[in-house]
């Protein structure tokens, strides 16, 4: 139930983000960028780790959280966490290795109850403000093309 509602609660903000030019902004007091998959939950995930291993981004892991989430005996709507990264992420935890709590980098590819695939992550720079890295812009600048590199496989 705890996870339902975390999803349920992330969609209902990104609807609230979601600009109709297909680019989502992190809104200023939860850190996390929503862009919505022109896809379904199976091709907006094969469309990302494709992109991983044509940038030759490290691909760690992909946790089906509505696979556990029926195995605890909760329903939840398709939900999947892809966790992947760049050595030099590591940069990050250098200057607070409290920042090791967003690193390797995760993804969160959720469906809502009308069927619409949300891709979320949360920003850069509210990570460096949270943790206090003032000495990185340029990595968390990179970070940020980056990560709206690999999210725009998925918009129209």
């Amino acid at each position: 139930m705890l996870i339902r509602l975390i999803c349920s609660a992330a969609l209902v903000a990104g609807a609230l983000v979601f600009s109709p030019l297909g680019t989502a902004k992190a809104a200023d007091d939860d850190g996390i960028v929503r862009v919505k998959s022109a896809y379904d939950m199976p091709e907006t995930l094969k469309r990302l780790k494709k992109d991983f291993a044509d940038k030759g981004i490290v691909f760690f892991s992909e946790i089906d959280q509505s696979k556990l989430a029926a195995d605890a005996g909760v329903t939840l709507l398709p939900s999947t966490l892809l966790v992947f990264g760049n050595p030099l992420g590591t940069l990050f935890t250098t200057s607070d290795p409290d920042a090791g709590l967003d690193w390797p980098v995760r993804l969160l590819v959720c469906q809502d109850a009308k069927g619409n695939v949300w891709v979320a992550y949360t920003d850069f720079a509210w990570i460096a403000r949270r943790h206090g890295i003032t000495n990185r812009e340029k990595e968390f600048n990179m970070a940020s093309e980056v990560i709206a590199s690999i999210t725009s496989k998925v918009q129209k």
